[in-house]
């Protein structure tokens, strides 16, 4: 497993609508090894293909304390969804930012296993919105176009500047 390249926001990349995968092999049990490796590393709960720059239709997540809940997601779409929670959000592709976003309460999400069995999987809370995040990622949504125009443009350019910095 190798850890991989998280992509910043507001690089463009991050905007590509995610494919779906067609076939489920070695080649994409390797990508979600090292997707989960990254994930735990960075810290974080979840992290899309998009956001390592690989626009396929797969998400992983572990909302554990122990991390050791590791769900993989692949070509997940959103069923049903009830009630509205507003709560704080961050991401691995804007690091140090976290405000606001109002998500559904509870979700129905449909995905294919590593094995590629059709599975279908109800969620509330934590696990409903970092569903609904990574779902966004693979649609080429940042949690920053949840925001106001004003707050989107103050990120931007904070990351923009962060960049330079580090640079």
């Amino acid at each position: 497993m190798s850890l991989l390249p998280i992509l910043r926001f507001p690089d463009p990349r991050l905007k590509k609508v995610a494919a779906f995968v067609t076939r489920i092999d070695e080649d994409t049990r390797k990508l979600v090894a090292d997707m989960a490796e990254t994930m735990y590393e960075a810290p974080g709960i979840g992290l899309a293909a998009t956001q390592v720059d690989v626009h396929k239709r797969i998400v992983v997540i572990d909302v554990s304390e122990e991390k050791n809940e590791l769900r993989v997601f692949i070509n997940p779409t959103l069923g049903r969804s009830e009630g509205v929670q507003i709560g704080e959000e961050g991401c691995l592709s804007v690091p140090g930012i976290f405000d606001k976003v109002e998500r559904a309460e509870r979700v129905t999400v449909s995905y294919q296993d590593l094995d590629g069995k059709e599975r279908t999987m109800e969620a509330e809370g934590l696990l409903a919105v970092c569903i609904q995040h990574e779902i966004d990622h693979l649609n080429g949504t940042v949690f920053v176009d949840h925001l106001s125009l004003l707050k989107q443009a103050r990120i931007k350019n904070k990351m923009l500047k962060q960049a330079r910095v580090t640079a």
